[in-house]
């Protein structure tokens, strides 16, 4: 069974966002950049089915600059067995990805993808319903389980009421959430062995896709610091403080 595993390339997390001074995006010059947490726990969870006998391939792909097949050779390192860059530098949005990986989709016919749910730089949570849809796969949200049976694949999703568990017909499409499982650290000898393993190069023109962005960002700004708390004497002051400064009440 083949799994493709998409990933995206952020600013690694534990890296403090800055505002370019013009306020017209996110500076990136000299930041470290990362794999998408999200995309860790995807790419774990293949590599436990390939472990488990599920899966005979691991295909990671991603849609980026040339720089994110730093990011592809780290889930060749994890376990990935080649990978896909489709290269842009165009500003990549939800769906223009779906599009892209809806081709690699139709050559690579894989019986699973997993994802991430979310990215941490933009937080969409759309591109694996947008995916699931294009190709009229079955879709599992926000798992935290996954077990794969003859045919199927059941997956237990994280809902405002407690947990869901959904049965999906392969081939279908799964996105991760936190606590599916604790993504490995690579090891020395699996990182000089990624450095072996297969990347191949595309274009969306080899795809046949249109990655215009649809959506134009006006303006980014800092969140406004927050002020700093008063103590107050009494349950009058405090109402008196929410009800005339706050006007909460």
């Amino acid at each position: 069974m083949k799994v493709l595993v998409p990933i995206k390339r952020v600013i690694d997390y534990n890296v403090k966002v800055r505002v370019k001074a013009d306020n017209s995006g996110v500076d990136l010059a000299n930041v470290k950049m990362a794999m998408n947490p999200f995309c860790e726990i995807a790419v774990e969870e293949a590599v436990r089915l390939k472990e488990k006998g599920v899966v005979s391939e691991i295909v990671a792909v991603s849609i980026g600059p040339k720089a994110a097949q730093e990011q592809l050779r780290t889930a060749m390192a994890l376990g990935a067995d080649r990978s896909i860059l489709v290269e842009t530098d165009e500003d990549v949005q939800p769906l223009g990805i779906a599009k892209a990986l809806k081709a690699i989709v139709d050559e690579e016919k894989p019986e699973l993808v997993i994802l991430g749910k979310q990215a941490i730089d933009d937080d969409n949570n759309q591109t694996g319903q947008m995916l699931a849809a294009l190709t009229g796969m079955p879709q599992g949200t926000f798992a935290s389980e996954v077990n794969m049976e003859e045919g199927k694949v059941k997956v237990t999703r994280e809902i405002d009421g407690g947990l869901q568990t959904v049965e999906l017909k392969l081939p279908a499409v799964v996105t991760t959430d936190l606590r599916l499982n604790e993504p490995r650290y690579a090891s020395l000898p699996n990182i000089m062995k990624a450095k072996k393993k297969p990347l191949d190069v595309k274009s969306p023109a080899d795809l046949g896709v249109d990655m215009t962005p649809r959506v134009t960002i006006e303006k980014v700004e800092t969140p406004a610091e927050r002020k700093a708390g008063v103590m107050v004497g009494s349950v009058d002051e405090l109402v008196d403080k929410l009800k005339n400064e706050a006007k909460v009440i």
